[in-house]
């Protein structure tokens, strides 16, 4: 999976869930912009940088790295990036350095040289598998967490996800967005899903904000249909919801559960 994709194009659309998070107020977003970052000079680029919108240097720059592959000469990259572009740069913020792994046993970089960096507040370590769990995670949470999660429990997690979204986001460009981001995790994640098995998991109006949903309305083939609807019912889905995310009569697909049952 492209991991560090996903979380970018995150941070990028819900800069907020970058500061909860880091455990800030999520409305500490308000005064940052997500972007990448160029020493043209050098002819680098830094991925992943929170700078401030108003110029208060009390603000600190947060570089932001998400390492999901070991990596022995991590760190030594790392603050190197950082120091060329403060060095470059003409701000005089404060700065913060924040990784982002999956668990600890990722964390395979060379630390001895820089102890004292990581051992201070200026650094902030996170293993997403650590992260306290909640009864009731924030949108920003769970999205985090079927990052992270295995794959025989992403589709409940992402379903439930799904339905989150669309009653607690407002603005219908940002919950196409998480929607579309949502896809995209199930499709790296579940590889072996066709593209129908994936869309059956959202509700018909808001998956037509999505992209898989294009794909398959531009394909429209009514067998191809027919042939998804077992392994929709394997994973779960009821005949309702079956019918609903294709588009077809419930007795279509009665009719095709009760052939597989019979069989």
């Amino acid at each position: 999976m492209k991991t560090d994709t996903i979380f970018y194009r995150l941070f990028q659309s819900f800069p907020s869930i970058f500061f909860e998070l880091i455990s800030h107020p999520p409305q500490e977003a308000q005064s940052y912009q997500f972007s990448s970052v160029e020493v043209k000079q050098l002819a680098f680029r830094i991925d992943g940088v929170f700078l401030p919108t108003v110029k208060k240097t009390q603000q600190p720059i947060y570089f932001v790295e998400v390492q999901f592959q070991g990596d022995s000469e991590f760190y030594s990259r790392f603050f190197s990036e950082i120091f060329l572009y403060l060095d470059k740069t003409k701000l005089s913020n404060d700065w913060r350095g924040v990784v982002i792994y999956p668990s600890r046993k990722v964390d395979t970089g060379a630390k001895k040289r820089y102890r004292e960096l990581l051992d201070s507040s200026r650094v902030s370590l996170i293993y997403l598998d650590e992260l306290a769990k909640t009864s009731s995670p924030s949108i920003g949470r769970a999205t985090l967490e079927l990052i992270i999660t295995k794959e025989d429990a992403a589709i409940g997690q992402a379903q439930k996800l799904i339905q989150q979204t669309t009653e607690e986001i407002e603005d219908e460009r940002q919950r196409g967005e998480l929607l579309q981001l949502i896809e995209t995790i199930l499709v790296y994640k579940l590889p072996k899903l066709s593209r129908r098995e994936i869309e059956a998991m959202f509700s018909l109006s808001d998956l037509r904000q999505t992209k898989v949903y294009q794909e398959a309305l531009a394909e429209g083939r009514i067998q191809a249909k027919l042939e998804s609807i077992p392994r929709l019912l394997a994973l779960g889905l009821s005949v309702e919801q079956v019918a609903q995310a294709l588009g077809l009569e419930l007795e279509q697909v009665r009719q095709v559960a009760q052939e597989g049952s019979g069989s």
